[in-house]
């Protein structure tokens, strides 16, 4: 029986000390975790510029595409205008004799 004392104080003694290192170790200090929620914070600033960055050259983009796609309507917009003139001045042109 000494025997299986000795082993359960043994076995005691290990749960102690296992029990006591993980208490410890859980433990974080205040400057710690502060110093660790600041470095999150800016990286989340980082990308918060960049995202706002890229915003901006979407919006950029977008309003160069609508002032081109209002061009393009300009141009064909003129350009049925200028249809009918031209079929006029290509029909005038086959009814002409040609000049020997």
């Amino acid at each position: 029986m000494p025997q299986m004392t000795n082993q359960f104080r043994n076995i005691q003694f290990a749960l102690a000390l296992v029990a006591g290192g993980l208490s410890l170790s859980a433990c974080a200090t205040r400057d710690y975790v502060d110093e660790q929620i600041a470095t999150v914070n800016s990286r989340i600033d980082a990308v918060d510029g960049r995202t706002r960055d890229a915003g901006q050259r979407a919006d950029a983009a977008a309003a160069a595409a609508q002032a081109a796609a209002a061009d393009a309507s300009a141009s064909s917009q003129r350009l049925d205008q200028m249809t009918p003139r031209l079929d006029s001045l290509e029909q005038r042109s086959m009814r002409r004799q040609p000049r020997n």
